[in-house]
C-alpha cells in the first residue's frame, strides 16, 4: 500500500489512465517520449500527485498516477491531456497538421482497487517490450 497524506486526509488513490492521439495515429516519437516523461513529472509535482509509471507509445499513452482526493479522475486525466497537448504542439509543429485537437476526447481511467499496483506496473512495462 502506497499511502500519501494531505493536511486532512491519508489516501491511496491510484489511477491508470490511457489516451490516444486523434485517429490513433502513430505520431508520438522517441524525442516526444523523453520530453513527456519530464512534463508528466513536473505536472504531477505541481498538483500534489506522483507518477507511479508512465509509458508513451507511438499511438497511445499509459499513465499510472497517485492523486489526492480533491482531484476527480476526470480532472486528473484532463490535466495531463491538456498540458501535454499544448506543450507538444508548441514544441513539435508537425503535430499541428492533426487539426484543432491532438488527443481524442475519449480516455480510459481505472483504479488499482480490483488489481494490484504491481499488476498495473507490469502491464505497462510489458507494453514497452512489445513496441
Amino acid at each position: 500500500m502506497h499511502e500519501r497524506k494531505t493536511r486532512y486526509a491519508v489516501h491511496n488513490i491510484n489511477y491508470h489512465m490511457v489516451w490516444m492521439p486523434k485517429y490513433r495515429r502513430n505520431v508520438l516519437t522517441e524525442d516526444m517520449k523523453a520530453e513527456m516523461q519530464k512534463l508528466f513529472a513536473v505536472t504531477a509535482a505541481r498538483n500534489d500527485m506522483e507518477i507511479l509509471a508512465a509509458e508513451v507509445m507511438p499511438n497511445h499513452i499509459h499513465l499510472f498516477v497517485s492523486a489526492p482526493p480533491r482531484l476527480s479522475p476526470s480532472d486528473v486525466v484532463n490535466m495531463f491531456k491538456g498540458v501535454s497537448a499544448r506543450w507538444l504542439r508548441a514544441r513539435f509543429p508537425e503535430l499541428k497538421e492533426l487539426g484543432d485537437a491532438l488527443w481524442t476526447r475519449t480516455y480510459y481511467v481505472g483504479t488499482d482497487g480490483s488489481v494490484t499496483e504491481e499488476t498495473i506496473r507490469r502491464y505497462i512495462e510489458e507494453q514497452t517490450a512489445k513496441s
